[in-house]
């Protein structure tokens, strides 16, 4: 009877005398097997082999990837682009650290096993240092749900901070530009900026809007990356652009009438901001400039992240780090509303002298 050997690799050695020799192990950088090829020596020990990598496999990393690579968090939360995205970083993650025991996500080892995160991290940081980032969150993600599920006890990939930092403290459309954009664009190309800037919401998930989402007072969907719903109430300027549309499936299309592709309208959009000859930004900038607009127009920042759907925490980042931080019309307005409470203004001293 013949036996199929799952994974048994053959590695034929020439020897010094001119003849070869067939060596077996039980996979690629697995233990040799011992015997003659077929044997039972052989069968026995190739059974032992793959029974000890097993008994390995279910107390190291491997057991916390593949849990996670099951569970509804992966298959069921995030949007297809995501989940593809995030597969290239767990090959990766799985490569480094799969054998790693989980005795080193104990609190003991804790430290010592984030410091090899982070080691990894910086390698990577080298190539770039936005992937790098983002295989540290996916890594952080897995170890997060390993610990929901009872596999470890801690993360060591927790609050591990960020490598790249973008200063995008000037990037924000101006009242200029999305006039500019508005003249200068076809028709299909304006809903975007608008509803963009009206709704504070990713490239993608305005891409996905279906007609089903806006009852004519607000739109209501479910955010593609973080799963979260949330209900936006339509400004006069938007229920405007959109009571003008033609409905069909999707609420954005090409001139052609069909649903986007992210590739499609990344390169659409480049060539309408070409055309409109605004530069500097990107439609990614709209998100940040809804934050801004709102803030200037006094909103809270609960207000804020009702709309956009960022967390309190991300929405003060925003305004504090990224968008606000030299945005000379808050000063403006800073010194308006003091003068307004004082009385003072220029007119206020030339009385006095």
């Amino acid at each position: 009877m013949r036996v199929k050997l799952v994974g048994l690799h053959t590695v034929v050695v020439p020897l010094a005398d001119g003849t070869k020799k067939t060596y077996y192990y039980a996979w690629r950088g697995g233990p040799r097997i011992k015997g003659k090829l077929g044997s039972p020596e052989f069968i026995a020990s190739y059974n032992a082999a793959v029974a000890d990598r097993k008994q390995v496999g279910a107390e190291t990393f491997h057991k916390v990837i593949a849990t996670y690579k099951a569970s509804s968090e992966f298959n069921n939360n995030i949007s297809e682009r995501t989940r593809a995205d995030y597969t290239k970083h767990i090959k990766l993650i799985e490569l480094k650290f799969g054998s790693l025991p989980l005795a080193a996500f104990t609190e003991k080892n804790r430290a010592r096993t984030t410091g090899w995160f982070m080691k990894w991290r910086d390698g990577l940081a080298e190539k770039s240092e936005r992937q790098a980032d983002y295989a540290w969150s996916v890594l952080a993600r897995i170890c997060s749900i390993g610990r929901k599920r009872g596999l470890i006890s801690t993360n060591p990939a927790e609050r591990g901070g960020r490598i790249y930092k973008a200063d995008r403290t000037d990037r924000i459309w101006t009242d200029a530009d999305e006039a500019r954009f508005l003249l200068a664009a076809r028709a299909h190309m304006r809903l975007p900026l608008i509803l963009a800037l009206w709704t504070g919401q990713r490239q993608g998930d305005l891409l996905a809007l279906t007609w089903d989402a806006y009852d004519g007072t607000h739109i209501r969907l479910k955010q593609g990356k973080t799963g979260k719903r949330v209900i936006i109430p339509c400004g006069s300027v938007l229920r405007i652009a959109l009571d003008a549309q033609q409905r069909g499936s999707r609420m954005l299309l090409t001139m052609e009438g069909r649903p986007w592709t992210a590739d499609g309208f990344r390169s659409s959009w480049r060539k309408a901001c070409a055309k409109a000859e605004v530069t500097g930004v990107t439609f990614h900038d709209l998100r940040g400039s809804a934050v801004t607009r709102l803030a200037l127009a006094g909103c809270e920042v609960p207000e804020i992240a009702a709309i956009t759907g960022h967390s309190l925490r991300d929405v003060q980042e925003i305004l504090d780090t990224h968008y606000l931080s030299r945005d000379v019309r808050l000063a403006e307005s800073a010194i308006r509303k003091l003068e307004a409470q004082r009385g003072e203004g220029a007119d206020g001293y030339a009385n006095r002298s």
